[in-house]
């Protein structure tokens, strides 16, 4: 190991690798190799086996060459190891000063840490490193020290950006470098910078860091979008889903056309299970933070690995939420072979809409569950104060949201009908999860029930007739009236229904065209357009009051002008009490007219256009 004329009298064995060492400069700085020398001073031979030396015969040889004063070159690379294995060989102060584990400390803190491309590069060394690297507090500082600078404006970091593509080097940008070529100060650096760098990272160490970054106040858009950036990279079937319709031209991981054992098979799954799992727990608390369509997405995924039941109720919560933002496609996740025979999961859309339900129903205001709408009866009640208008924005919103996850599940039931497969129990319960309210018009529905019993000839009249109370005949279209008319899948009720209704609906035209009377007049049922034109009366009526406000506070400014002038004129002039005090008077009335109601009260003649009572003529006394 080392040329010297002394002859070697210590073998160090590290994993099937001998080093010829000498035991002086071994034992007068590390402690483990000490103790383990005394313990075998009875044997014949001076050989020691050292079993799980972090770093391997690398790390080791390192530290030997550290122990005869060889000059050795530390850097972001094997700093961690070193680290490690001086901890494992026990090379500590009370032995020599300026020992091994003091060296590798100070260069962590004062040269590792202060460098972001430093930082993620002995992280990446880590990982080889387990326990020890937790156990001396290593990931924890890179973690911190990560999430600091990620939080922080990257004009200030030193070597950025630094992992590009998998490649461990400084690597900047031309946007990024100035002419001379210095690095440019930064105007506008995107908000992402640090997505690919941080994506290298094990799963572990990226939920320590991204941890961290939470705790630090990091946006919730952009820890959802770090968690996708990662997704995309480390889950094999997410990544070649988006991978082909991407175009952003990000390094993500795709499938190798090389074959893949059945060992490498299990690995990989059980690497992906554990990743979704772990991504899941990382999700932002907030809404709208990661997409919906991603969301389904890992459902999907996570239904496919077969991950732990608290992971996929989290993951359809979190869908439910904003279940508005979905698409069909996305929705059409297929049901596991040993769970169910139909083609898609219907059970899971079934807790999906159930889910959303519940969520809409704890952050929207109390209303009567008997209601056709949802604000049918509040909005006749409504005031003009703040509190009544934020009721009105939350039901509104509500209202909206519910007629957005109908249209969608009147596709999902449209497009699910064609399963055979699929039973009547099932396809109504996902019918009625939606209130009433939520379907202005029914034709969707009615789409869907068409299609089921196109693809279910075999269904009983019964069974038919069941289905048929789903859709409200009066919410068709002409349309949809006049197929359901001619439509022979239809039981002869629902056909009768359908014709009366358009009887009716023809009637009340009727009756209030311009044939006047001779029809019965039928109160025609609010709209949601009427309610519309009832809520802009009613803002420009209190625009119009504020207005008026406003014109009356500067008449009263205009007012206490004039006062203040007229005194200021009749001060030194003391020729007659008498006329003072007749000004006085008049201002007097004049201000108690202008305070009164009265002010605001308009003549309601009809020979003219009223005018307010101020503007009356007065005889002054």
């Amino acid at each position: 190991f080392v040329a010297t004329e002394l002859q070697s009298d210590l073998v160090v064995e590290v994993d099937d690798l001998k080093f010829h060492l000498h035991k002086f400069p071994l034992l007068s700085r590390s402690g483990r190799l000490n103790r383990l020398v005394f313990e075998s001073r009875d044997t014949e031979t001076d050989e020691i086996k050292l079993v799980g030396v972090p770093g391997g015969p690398e790390a080791f040889e390192l530290a030997a060459r550290f122990c005869y004063g060889m000059p050795i070159d530390l850097n972001a690379s094997n700093v961690a190891a070193l680290r490690c294995a001086a901890e494992y060989l026990e090379m500590v102060e009370e032995l020599e000063e300026g020992n091994l584990i003091a060296k590798t400390e100070a260069f962590l803190a004062l040269v590792v840490l202060a460098s972001w491309k430093d930082t993620l590069t002995v992280l990446l060394s880590c990982e080889k490193l387990h326990p020890w690297a937790e156990d001396l507090q290593i990931v924890r500082r890179c973690s911190e020290s990560i999430a600091w600078k990620a939080c922080t404006d990257p004009k200030g970091l030193n070597n950025w950006p630094t992992i590009t593509g998998g490649k461990k080097n400084v690597v900047c940008p031309s946007s990024y470098i100035a002419k001379d070529g210095r690095n440019l100060a930064l105007k506008q650096v995107p908000q992402d910078w640090w997505f690919e760098d941080v994506s290298m990272l094990c799963i572990d160490h990226f939920t320590k860091v991204l941890t961290a970054i939470k705790a630090k106040g990091m946006k919730s858009e952009l820890v959802g979008a770090v968690i996708m950036c990662y997704a995309l990279k480390w889950i094999p079937t997410l990544s070649n889903t988006c991978h082909e319709s991407s175009k952003t031209g990000r390094a993500v991981a795709t499938s190798s056309p090389a074959i893949v054992t059945k060992e490498d098979f299990t690995w990989l799954q059980a690497r992906s299970k554990l990743v979704v799992e772990s991504m899941v727990g990382l999700l932002p608390g907030q809404k709208n933070s990661v997409s919906c369509g991603f969301l389904l997405q890992m459902l999907r995924i996570a239904s496919m690995l077969n991950a732990s039941g608290p992971c996929k109720v989290e993951l359809e919560k979190r869908i439910a939420i904003q279940l508005e933002q979905a698409t069909l496609g996305d929705l059409l996740i297929p049901s596991a072979p040993h769970v169910s025979d139909t083609r898609y999961d219907v059970g899971l859309v079934q807790r999906l809409v159930e889910y959303f339900l519940a969520h809409e129903e704890e952050t929207s205001p109390d209303r009567s569950p008997d209601a056709e709408t949802p604000s049918s009866i509040d909005k006749a009640k409504l005031s003009f104060d703040n509190k009544s208008s934020s009721i009105s924005v939350l039901n509104e919103h509500s209202s909206g949201s519910k007629m957005k996850v109908a249209k969608l599940l009147d596709s999902y039931l449209a497009e699910v009908a064609h399963d055979p497969q699929l039973p009547l129990t099932k396809f109504q319960a996902l019918a009625d999860a939606l209130p009433v309210y939520s379907r202005a018009c029914h034709d969707g529905l009615y789409r869907a029930i068409d299609m089921y019993l196109k693809a279910h000839p075999t269904a009983t009249e019964q069974d038919r007739k069941r289905l048929c109370r789903i859709m409200d005949c009066q919410r068709l279209s002409s349309e949809a009236r006049l197929h359901a008319s001619q439509n022979e899948r239809l039981p002869l009720r629902t056909v009768v229904q359908v014709l009366f209704s358009e009887h009716l609906k023809l009637k009340n035209i009727y009756g209030y065209g311009s044939f006047g009377g001779g029809g019965t007049q039928v109160t025609p049922p609010y709209s949601e357009a009427t309610w519309e034109t009832a809520s802009q009366d009613i803002r420009s009526l209190k625009k119009d009051i504020e207005k008026i406000k406003e014109q009356f506070l500067e008449l009263r400014t205009g007012y206490n002008h004039i006062k203040q002038d007229l005194q200021k004129l009749l001060k030194p002039s003391k020729r007659s009490s008498a006329s003072s005090s007749s000004w006085g008077c008049g201002l007097k009335r004049l201000g108690s007219t202008l305070a009164s109601p009265r002010f605001f009260h308009y003549s309601s003649r009809d020979d003219g256009p009223s005018t307010p009572d101020i503007f009356k003529s007065r005889r002054w006394r």
